[in-house]
């Protein structure tokens, strides 16, 4: 019997960097230049076949760009287990405010083990930079995110990667709490069978 998980996933970062984009892009395979600016909260619902006894649900919250700071996002981020962190290569003010959406995320929610939630951070807009990234390894690996990748909602470029980077590392994290269930129940937290062969993610196993 296949089991289903269902795991809530945040997206999160400063105004016009294209985190609705990205959710459209990643769950609906398409892409428009003229969204309007998310007002508070939005939701999108992934479903992907992770393996042959495995359904994974991934519940995208599209949370608004300004509100970081207001008083709502403890709200939104309640029982989250994943957060894709966003900015606009474009836009040196919006990298500059990664580490304030962050340090937000991490004192609002918690694994239950104490731990913050796994975080990819996302350079986006990447096809309108010519010049590479300078590379991101060490500011992730002082600050706390699991990956990073250069992504592009308008040429579909790594977003299904970093999800998948993502879930990887949600799935780690799940496999370490023990969790009394019945077969084939739908699960909002807790996985003990994921094989270990869905575990490596490519962008942070160097580290």
């Amino acid at each position: 019997m296949q089991q289903e998980l269902l795991f809530k996933v945040l997206v999160i970062g400063d105004l016009g960097v294209g985190k609705t984009s990205i959710i459209k892009r990643y769950v609906h395979q398409i892409f428009s230049q003229h969204y309007r600016a998310t007002i508070g909260v939005d939701f999108a619902l992934k479903v992907l076949q992770w393996d042959s006894n495995t359904v994974i649900r991934l519940q995208l919250w599209d949370i608004a760009g300004q509100e970081r700071y207001g008083n709502m996002t403890r709200v939104y981020y309640r029982e989250a287990v994943g957060a894709l962190v966003v900015f606009d290569v474009t836009r040196a003010s919006t990298f500059d405010a990664v580490l304030k959406w962050k340090d937000d995320l991490d004192s609002k929610v918690t694994l239950n083990h104490g731990r913050p939630v796994p975080a990819v951070l996302l350079a986006n807009k990447s096809d309108q930079l010519v010049s590479q990234q300078p590379k991101l390894d060490a500011f992730c690996r002082e600050n706390g995110f699991v990956g990073w990748f250069e992504t592009s909602a308008k040429e579909n470029t790594n977003i299904e990667e970093a999800a998948r980077c993502l879930v990887e590392h949600i799935l780690r994290n799940e496999e370490s709490l023990v969790t009394e269930r019945e077969p084939g129940s739908l699960i909002l937290s807790g996985c003990t069978t994921t094989s270990k062969e869905h575990l490596g993610c490519s962008s942070c196993s160097k580290w």
